[in-house]
């Protein structure tokens, strides 16, 4: 058994001397076509000091890694004395970006890390008694390039370093899990070999129909209960499931007014982006790898956290899996997002929809040319996905 996963994206230091993230193995970059090997400019560095201590949490992640890879039906009945060590806190401490904006109490990294060893030990301590307990996440408007805004949740900096260092540990067992095709907030992982997948794919494979979608307000409307239900089919320690619970119960403080909700995890949390591929590989993944197993013609999988892309020989699959997954989504709550293609000649198409609305249809499906860079026409695969 073991400790933590040393690959996690997006936090690395940015201050000065900043210890980088220690480079460890991971997966192939995707299954079948959807991958093309390691994209260039990626390779891990290796940069942060080699201590004992350090080297006995790196090889206690290897065995949690090996355990999970070894038996896909294991479920880990003792994974929170991995978090609440002090070398992991520590270490996830430092991974933290130090000027990032402070959580509802204040605490800046800065002021943190003036007392860091006696702050760590005493958050060691909570964490091993149980006592330890999430604040609410303070909720700030970003702007969108359409005009919208998007609701950033700003953690505490305690809460920041617990589920960087959870996330360690959960990164170990779902990086043998996840599948190949999904790329969004993994280690190792960037858009652009998601972008380069898809441009693989294409080429290798018959491709002459893509759907493209996204899941409209996904992190906004993920399950609580459904969520914690998916978590224990790996996860037996009652304490970690118990430790995502107080950041999913902690709730929301804008305006001085907090609220809780049983839905949603707050986009800017830590431990969010992995909650929501624990999600999705169960309720997406899993569902369309098998789907296309049974596909008559080629079918090619991207994911990039709730957006995805799947690409078809032949045009009456394309239209069954677009009817099919509109038909499973319901039972999740789910509603889609159109997806504007690139080509000017694809402008989507309008009509009435079922309920007698116009609009366009949250699935869309394009056709693509002969030379694969554009698509020649858009046309409604379902008049609704949720």
């Amino acid at each position: 058994m073991a400790n933590l996963n040393g690959h996690e994206g997006g936090n690395a230091g940015d201050g000065q001397g900043a210890p980088k993230e220690p480079g460890e193995g991971g997966k192939p970059l995707a299954e079948g076509v959807e991958g093309s090997g390691q994209a260039k400019g990626n390779a891990t560095s290796q940069n942060t000091p080699r201590t004992p201590s350090r080297d006995g949490v790196l090889s206690a992640r290897d065995r949690i890694r090996q355990a999970a890879e070894s038996d896909k039906g294991r479920r880990f009945t003792a994974l929170l004395h991995h978090v609440y060590n002090i070398e992991s806190l520590r270490e996830a401490y430092f991974g933290l970006k130090r000027k990032a904006a402070p959580g509802v109490d204040g605490e800046t990294w800065k002021a943190y890390g003036e007392q860091l060893e006696t702050n760590l030990a005493d958050l060691s301590d909570r964490l091993r008694r149980g006592a330890y307990r999430a604040k609410p996440v303070r909720r700030v408007m970003i702007p969108k390039p359409d005009g919208r805004q998007r609701p950033l949740g700003v953690t505490t900096l305690e809460d920041k370093v617990v589920q960087r260092a959870l996330g360690r540990v959960l990164n170990c067992i779902y990086e043998a899990d996840f599948l190949g095709f999904s790329y969004g907030f993994r280690p190792g992982r960037s858009p652009h070999q998601a972008l380069d997948a898809l441009s693989v794919g294409i080429r290798r494979k018959k491709v002459n129909w893509v759907l493209d979608a996204d899941i409209r307000g996904f992190f906004d409307a993920i399950d609580h209960e459904r969520l914690v239900k998916l978590i224990e089919h790996r996860i037996a320690d009652r304490r970690v499931v118990r430790l995502i619970q107080k950041w999913l119960n902690a709730g929301v403080l804008e305006d001085g007014e907090w609220t809780r909700s049983d839905v949603g995890t707050p986009q800017g949390g830590g431990i969010s982006p992995l909650l929501a591929n624990i999600y999705l590989h169960y309720a997406f993944d899993l569902w369309v790898h098998d789907w296309r197993r049974q596909a008559t013609g080629d079918v090619i999988v991207v994911r990039y956290a709730d957006d995805f892309i799947v690409g078809f020989q032949h045009e009456w699959e394309a239209r069954r899996f677009g009817l099919t997954f509109a038909s499973d989504s319901r039972s999740l709550d789910w509603s889609c997002t159109p997806k504007r293609p690139a080509s000017s000649n694809s402008a989507p198409s309008r009509r009435r929809t079922e309920s007698g609305t116009d609009g366009v249809s949250p699935i869309r499906l394009i056709f693509l040319d002969s030379r694969m860079c554009a698509g020649r026409r858009g046309e409604d695969v379902s008049s609704c996905c949720g």
